[in-house]
């Protein structure tokens, strides 16, 4: 090629291999076996200029290049880089490559649970420990030249994504920012602020997936292509993506295809040959077990696959189903380096906890090429997993969704059980965000040629709706950055208030904010201009057409409220008659499908009330249990009494008369009709209506009909541009209201804080007050309350023990709540200080509510959770695992976590509580001691 160039073009051609070769990403180029993409040039390129950038890629693209081009850059300039992670297994496989790359001497790691070589130059830390760090005026930020935040649109996170912001605001101009994110639809939004508050910023964007994707439907012994014909398998659609019709035509006959069990109970009149037809046809078509998928995709030569459950308990159960169905992937060789491994990286747990912790089951799993992976494993197990999986001794790994978030642990194939997932409230489809994170594990570079993501089918998927998914590759970055008490003391105390709330407002939050209120206003513009032309429409040459058309509307109000008043005076009528009724009343039932003579059997339970205790609420009043005349037993409702109802005749209800049984309502049907059937009820004589009587509804009617435009040819015309004009000068107004709801809202909420914060003499205008530096060095949730708590020295004459028990209060949230049963709770001190915690929490909610300080925006103090602190008791008072685990129902990777968190508490506790005159700072330190032993000691980096 270079022969075919002109003399000026080879100059040109080696004078920019030459420029190239002088840069600091030629050397960094040649550490990688592979070429690097074009976005990865580009924005390497953007910061050796100088330049902040924000990449924005799939999965799996490859966009941490940039974050270790910036740690090459920061060596290369004698200055810092710190890497951070928003969970610390990131934290760990990232610090364990940079430490392969530049050895152990110049890389660090920081985070809730481990310090190592803290003043290397280039640290791995987790966001938080920056965040910190930052408040904290750390002298570790001396010499700082590039922040990489990985993971960045984790910002959306509505418990932690305030903390991305925050360091993002406060970073030292001086630091370049490296943003990593996900493909997100508005990068360039993002991108624009990141501009605003850090200063020249390049956004990158990437949609194209470096390994193609396909898309499939596993449906009984087939697998459809989601897609008829894929032009385009990286991450931008292509032109036409047309569903498969076969796809279609099989959701189609499923679909609607019913299998009716009333059916099979109309006799054994349905013949042989029908049963043999739907059989067959049923049989074509089905939900594969999960060991069938997994040999499926064995035969396809589709492993390693990841499938992604979501549910912890599915996940083991899936592991089972395949041992039982003696699926083994490993042959002889793997299975003894599988066990190599295995035994090496468990080789510090003491052989009693195994058992406990199920290693036998789990290792025979492993050995053949099989696991789980989910957040209630213990750690080392899930590391053990990870590492398995990406060395090609795993091939078969049932997994939920947290496996997703930027665990470099990437497959051939990725199957989809569900389409559906809980959220925590409810069972909610999955976003194309979601779906494109999943699936993006599915392909690995340098390895496969493409990837898989395979959607098991179940009835009533909609092809349509997996299409949208599939092909829809982005989802937008919103911000969930909510001031909190701790961020308030510390802000202050650094900035004073006016700068503090100056800076606040420069949040990304207030930024989306200040922009959808753009488009807010240009809509307030369209109407008020509407609303110019309503005027004119309705104008009267007879008067003010504006002020009759007021009273037309003041009327109409008028008579409606009074109809309203009218209905719910009939409907507590209705309801008061029904709570006098006694078993044997016969009456007459005025409407509804059971209208006619009915025998009270049970007058139903008043509002309020079940079984005779307070507590659930029957919102539509009593609901008697009544027999017809034709010996249906029904329970009616309020709606079946528009009016109130009287006794007709009283029965008597023989005792052994039995609701279930034909005859014996039939018997009792026959009774009433003998006693009451001659009786007719007297109608109900509606009551005169109130609006005849009303004074206010006659002034009206007096005022319109004196008014000059009652008397126009055209009212009705200018009546219905009236109309108009009301309903859209109604609408302008909530929109004027939303714009006043939405601008400065983040700065609003921060004065609300801050004069909470006064009234409990933690500010004093400007001034932070001992209090104040106290809770500075609090951080979590529940900050103000640990505040309190020490404070009023509710944690005095605690030992350890007991000190973890109220620690746990302070972080742990069950992960589904049950009011109906009371946690276990350790006796003594530690009881009467968990009750004192709830009782300050009761008294700092009252104050929140005083201050409008909204819990439900994801502002305040939630109540504390006491359902951990048995379990942080008995580990601290040297309990073994067995017996802690099985009290506390909870899996083994659950309690090592929430130990790690009252760890960290603690930590923050023992910093913050006076030094002298106190027994709290040396008992938390001594309850750290306590609780980090055995499963809980292990540590996660090898």
């Amino acid at each position: 090629m270079t022969e075919d160039l002109t003399p000026a073009e080879a100059y040109a051609a080696a004078r920019a291999r030459n420029a190239e070769q002088a840069t600091a990403l030629a050397p960094f180029r040649e550490m990688y076996e592979f070429g690097l993409d074009p976005f990865q040039i580009e924005a390497c390129q953007a910061l050796e200029a100088g330049k902040g950038v924000l990449v924005a890629a799939p999965t799996g693209s490859g966009k941490t290049i940039v974050g270790e081009f910036a740690v090459h850059l920061a060596l290369l300039q004698g200055r810092k880089c710190f890497y951070t992670t928003p969970i610390k297994a990131l934290s760990n496989q990232k610090y364990a490559d940079l430490v392969k790359r530049y050895g152990p001497g110049k890389v660090g790691l920081l985070t809730g649970d481990n310090s190592i070589n803290g003043d290397a130059p280039i640290i791995v830390m987790t966001t938080e420990v920056l965040r910190n760090m930052l408040y904290a005026g750390s002298q570790a930020l001396s010499g700082l030249g590039y922040v990489v935040m990985d993971e960045v649109h984790y910002l959306s996170d509505r418990f932690r994504g305030a903390v991305w912001e925050e360091v993002i605001i406060h970073l030292p101009e001086s630091v370049t920012l490296v943003s990593l994110s996900a493909t997100v639809s508005n990068a360039e939004e993002f991108g624009d602020w990141l501009d605003t508050v850090r200063g020249d910023t390049e956004v990158i964007v990437s949609e194209s997936r470096p390994v193609p994707l396909w898309q499939h439907v596993l449906a009984g012994r087939r697998m459809y292509d989601l897609f008829e014909e894929e032009t385009d398998h990286g991450g931008r659609a292509a032109s036409r993506r047309e569903v498969n019709p076969d796809l279609m035509r099989l959701a189609r006959t499923e679909n609607t295809r019913t299998y009716n069990p009333g059916e099979r109970r109309r006799g054994k009149m349905i013949r042989e040959a029908d049963r043999e037809r739907e059989r067959r046809q049923r049989s074509r078509i089905w939900t594969p077990g999960r060991p069938e998928v997994i040999e499926r995709l064995d035969a396809e030569g589709l492993l390693p696959a990841i499938t992604f459950i979501f549910s912890r308990a599915a996940c083991e159960a899936a592991v089972q189903q395949c041992l039982y169905a003696g699926l083994r992937l490993n042959d002889d060789d793997a299975r003894q380096r599988v066990r190599e491994i295995v035994e090496e990286r468990t080789a510090s747990i003491p052989s009693e906890d195994l058992h406990v912790l199920g290693y036998y089951e789990w290792l025979e799993a492993l050995e053949r090429g099989i696991a789980a992976h989910h957040a209630g494993m213990l750690p080392t197990f899930k590391e053990v997993v990870e590492e398995l999986f990406v060395r090609g001794l795993v091939k078969a790994v049932f997994a939920t969704e947290t496996l997703a978030l930027g665990i470099n642990m990437p497959a051939r194939s990725v199957v989809l059980e569900k389409l559906v997932k809980w959220n925590g409230e409810q069972h909610a489809d999955i976003t194309p965000g979601e779906y494109t994170q999943l699936t993006g594990r599915a392909g690995r570079r340098g390895i496969d040629v493409e990837g898989h993501a395979v959607v098991l089918w179940q009835r009533g998927l909609d092809p349509g709706h997996l299409a949208g998914l599939a092909g829809t590759r982005t989802y937008p970055l919103r911000s969930s950055f909510k001031p909190s008490y701790n961020m308030a003391v510390n802000l202050v105390d650094q900035f004073g208030r006016h700068r503090s709330r100056e800076l606040l407002e420069t949040s990304f939050a207030q930024f989306q904010a200040d922009r959808s209120v753009v488009g807010i206003s240009r809509q307030v513009q369209k109407n008020e201009e509407g609303l110019t032309g309503y005027r004119e429409g309705m104008t009267c040459h007879l008067g003010d057409f504006e002020e009759y058309a007021r009273l037309r509307r003041d009327l109409k109000d008028r008579e409606t409220e009074l109809a309203k008043q009218g209905a719910a005076q009939r409907r507590a009528q209705a309801a008061a008659s029904l709570e006098r009724l006694k078993p044997g009343d016969v009456i007459h039932v005025p409407t509804g499908k059971f209208a006619g003579l009915a025998l009270v059997l049970d007058p139903g339970i008043p509002a309020g009330r079940t079984n005779g205790h307070r507590g659930f609420e029957h919102h539509d009043g009593p609901r008697p249990l009544v027999l017809t005349a034709e010996r249906q037993v029904k329970r009616l409702a309020s709606i079946d009494f528009p009016v109130p109802v009287e006794a007709l005749e009283r029965m008597r209800i023989p005792k052994s008369f039995n609701p279930r049984s034909p005859q014996s309502r039939r018997d009792l049907a026959s009774a009433l009709r003998t006693k009451a059937g001659h009786i007719n009820p007297e109608r109900h004589r509606r009551d005169r209506s109130a609006a005849a009587d009303d004074r206010e509804i006659a002034r009206l009617r007096t005022a319109l009909r004196a008014h000059p435009c009652h008397g126009c040819d055209e009212r009705e015309d200018h009546a219905r541009w009236a109309e108009r004009y009301h309903r859209l000068q109604r609408d302008t107004r909530q929109l004027e209201r939303r714009i006043e709801g939405r601008t400065n809202t983040i700065a609003r909420t921060f004065d609300r804080i801050v004069a909470l914060l006064t009234e409990l003499d933690y500010l004093r205008g400007d001034d932070v007050t001992d209090n104040g530096k106290r809770l500075a060095r609090l951080y979590g949730e529940l900050d103000l309350l640990a505040s309190e708590c020490l404070r009023d020295g509710v944690w005095e004459g605690l030992n350890p023990a007991e000190l973890a028990a109220c620690a746990s209060a302070l972080v742990y949230e069950a992960r589904q709540s049950d009011d109906a049963v009371a946690p276990k709770l350790p006796t003594g001190k530690a009881k009467a200080a968990l009750g004192e915690m709830v009782r300050i929490w009761g008294r700092l909610d009252a104050l929140e509510e005083e201050f409008r300080i909204n819990q439900a925006e994801g502002v305040g103090q939630r109540e504390p959770d006491l359902g951990f602190a048995w379990a942080a008791h008995q580990w601290a008072s040297d309990r073994g695992l067995d017996e802690v685990l099985r009290e506390a129902e909870m899996p083994a990777g659950d309690f090592v976590r929430w130990c790690k968190q009252v760890i960290d508490v603690l930590g923050q506790i023992a910093a913050a509580a006076p030094k002298e005159n106190s027994t709290v700072s040396k008992n938390a330190r001594k309850a750290v001691e306590s609780l980090l032993r055995g499963v809980v000691a292990y540590s996660s980096v090898t």
